[in-house]
């Protein structure tokens, strides 16, 4: 018996170009925009977005000034479409590659990515050279079914919604600063406090917590504020500073000088760090080669 699949009606196919164009301008609010990302014309993009409309029949966005407004059904749709050319994507990328491979597009932390990932990847890179490891850098969760990512390197606790989780490690934090601040380690972590204390946007009760594991309980001097953990440690190489480093970033700066320990004393910080991925996509070779490789690189 031969089995046939239902084909679609070829007049609700929009083109892929259409539909990337409809995309970029979604996303960015302007053809002119679009277009310059998409390395096309400004009138090629209104074409595009022109023979979208008048094949689905409806409006897609609505001019407010010189932005181009998704309108409720645009809304609606470019979700879809976005999940769609997601799809298409990565079926047409793993369609070229290693079976066993391809290419792992994972979102890092700054910090993480740069002190601890970055020197171990020549590791994976030889032991899998079959996957190509893409990185890039958010900040904070997203929904993965609006992304082209395939995992991600969270901090905190286990609540990113519709992921699972591999546990990494904890992130031990020490006190550290140039040596023309505190020349040894002080004896007595209270002495600390008369100093200016740098702290970090996504930690902003560091400096409470690793006081409080010492029993101390005041109020803190003020200090600057960093949305990084590198751009905080160069401000304490030039001595603006004692900073709560987790110690793979400090390591590097104290074994070559430019940063000495304040105070001998650490302390964990309320997170840990975890791969996440989504739990409703089936899972590619490259991502389970990744996660064996990176358990066994936390537990040594």
């Amino acid at each position: 018996m031969r089995i046939t699949h239902m084909q679609p009606a070829r007049r609700f196919l929009p083109s892929t170009n259409a539909l990337t164009c409809f995309e970029a301008v979604a996303r960015l609010g302007s053809a002119t925009d679009a277009a310059a990302e998409l390395s096309l014309t400004q009138s090629a993009v209104s074409r595009q977005l022109k023979a979208l409309e008048g094949q689905l029949g409806i409006e897609l966005f609505e001019r407010r000034g010189r932005q181009l407004v998704l309108t409720a059904r645009g809304a609606a749709y470019v979700k879809e479409v976005r999940t769609i050319l997601q799809h298409l994507t990565r079926a047409s990328v793993a369609v070229r590659t290693d079976a066993r491979g391809g290419a792992l597009n994972l979102s890092i932390l700054p910090a993480f990515g740069m002190h601890w990932l970055a020197p171990r990847l020549q590791d994976f890179a030889q032991t899998h050279p079959e996957v190509t490891v893409n990185l890039s850098t958010r900040l904070a969760p997203f929904d993965f079914r609006d992304t082209h990512f395939d995992a991600a390197i969270h901090f905190g606790r286990e609540d990113w919604p519709a992921t699972d989780y591999l546990p990494l490690m904890p992130e031990t934090v020490v006190a550290v600063c140039a040596p023309s601040l505190i020349a040894t380690p002080l004896s007595d972590p209270r002495g600390i406090l008369s100093h200016d204390l740098m702290h970090l946007e996504t930690r902003p009760r560091g400096w409470v917590r690793w006081l409080r594991s010492l029993d101390i309980d005041a109020s803190l001097p003020p200090g600057m504020v960093f949305d990084q953990f590198s751009t905080m440690a160069q401000a304490a190489v030039h001595g603006l500073g004692v900073a709560l480093l987790p110690t793979f970033v400090a390591d590097p700066f104290l074994n070559s000088g430019q940063l000495v320990l304040a105070s001998p004393h650490t302390n964990q910080s309320i997170g840990s760090y975890f791969l996440v991925w989504p739990r409703d996509r089936e899972e590619s070779h490259s991502l389970t080669s990744f996660r064996t490789w990176l358990r066994k690189q936390a537990r040594s």
